[in-house]
């Protein structure tokens, strides 16, 4: 048997040192770094007896501690902490030899100033804000009649009762994509961000809620996320927030493109009552036709006033006003016709007597006569009839054949002719 090691001596394998010397001086080592504040979310709160024992994860990294709270301390803390929670402790890593696990002995926690969270909050709105995803160009209008919507919320939580059951009592054919996801906690922004993704791809989703019964300020941390924030505003499908906290709202809020107080408000400004939309079409049937009873109520009216004036009281004055109208036209175009009939007749007159003053037959009647040779030309001086030339001569009443005895003088020829 070797004798035991001394404490300072290296560890060799042919002197390895004990457990227990080990760990004490691991306990030593820890012991030395004395108390620390450190910030973190609760993730697991536990009593047993009088003590606490939970766990304590990094706001930011995956990284986990657990703690112990001594009765002799809890005394100290606030009595509304919880799971959930954002603290402050003040720390010293304790390492239980016997067990060979390190704790956290906490002497002191407070909740996280609310001044810090609601600054670091405020930063991130603005930001948000210069970058324009809260601008109200930028929201989209809900359908009139989703048939199918989409719901993230707790499983079997009460914001899901409820806006499943309004929902389906406004308009029972409405159809749910319902994803849950934690609405607490560290876990809120991964699953929430994964849940508006997925509905978001889902082309049968006509709308997306995301719902929760309210709850403590720090609780709600997850919903002003900046992951939740983005993935919200870079969603196509019209989001409704529903987180149900009207002071100190998260920033889904603002970036929704509708926000409900209440789940049981989401439900009932994205589904129409099918009640009211039937009572609506009732209403404006009705006013419909009242409307239309008046026009034509109006218009038989107006029908009877003017059948009504003495203007249209008998319709024979029509054919009587104007018989008399045409008796005065016809009588007046006889006269007219009349008139250009004698008119003419007294022209034709002239003209004939005209014409008979001077025709060759008046000039024949008053004595004169045409003398032709046998060629049918005219004589018109007496070289053209020599002696011994036949010549017919017309008169009046017909002519005569005669010969030449040749020319004479004008006296001459006023003694009777011896023509034959």
């Amino acid at each position: 048997m070797t004798d035991a090691p001394q404490a300072d001596a290296p560890a060799t394998l042919e002197n390895p040192w004990p457990v227990a010397l080990l760990s004490s001086k691991i306990k030593g080592y820890i012991e030395r770094l004395g108390t620390a504040w450190v910030e973190g979310q609760i993730t697991q709160w536990g009593v047993s007896g009088s003590n606490v024992y939970g766990k304590l994860r990094d706001v930011t990294d995956d990284v986990t501690i657990g703690f112990t709270i001594w009765s002799s301390v809890r005394g100290r803390i606030p009595d509304d902490l919880k799971q959930g929670d954002r603290v402050v402790a003040l720390v010293k890593p304790n390492y239980w030899l016997k067990g060979g696990t390190l704790t956290m002995q906490v002497f002191e926690m407070r909740h996280v100033g609310l001044g810090d969270l609601l600054e670091r909050l405020e930063r991130l709105r603005r930001q948000l804000a210069s970058e324009g995803l809260f601008d109200a160009s930028r929201k989209k209008r809900l359908p009139f009649l989703p048939h199918c919507v989409g719901l993230i919320t707790g499983k079997d939580s009460d914001a899901e009762k409820d806006v499943l059951r309004n929902a389906q009592l406004r308009w029972p054919s409405v159809e749910f994509r319902v994803v849950h996801a934690a609405v607490q906690g560290e876990r809120t922004p991964r699953e929430v961000i994964s849940a508006i993704q997925q509905l978001d791809a889902d082309p049968e989703v006509d709308v997306i809620i995301i719902a929760r019964g309210g709850g403590d300020f720090q609780n709600l941390l997850g919903f002003s996320d900046e992951g939740v924030v983005r993935a919200a505003a870079a969603a196509s499908t019209p989001i409704v927030s529903a987180i149900g906290h009207e002071a100190d709202r998260p920033l889904l809020d603002d970036v929704a493109d509708l926000r409900a107080s209440t789940p049981t408000d989401a439900a009932k400004r994205v589904v129409p009552d099918v009640a009211e939309e039937l009572s609506r079409v009732l209403q404006a049937r009705a006013r419909l036709g009242v409307r239309v009873n008046h026009v034509i109520k109006n218009e038989i009216d107006r029908l009877a006033q003017l059948r009504s004036r003495p203007v249209l009281a008998s319709s024979s004055w029509l054919i009587d006003v104007r018989s008399e109208e045409l008796t005065r036209y016809v009588a007046r175009g006889s006269e007219l016709a009349s008139r250009v009939v004698e008119r003419a007749d007294d022209s034709t007159r002239q003209l004939v007597a005209h014409l008979r003053a001077l025709s060759p037959q008046r000039t024949l009647d008053r004595g004169y006569a045409i003398v032709q040779r046998d060629d049918a030309s005219i004589v018109r001086g007496r070289d053209e009839a020599p002696s011994g030339a036949n010549l017919t001569i017309t008169v009046s009443d017909g002519a005569i054949g005669a010969t030449s005895t040749g020319a004479r003088s004008l006296s001459a020829a006023a003694a009777p002719s011896t023509a034959e």
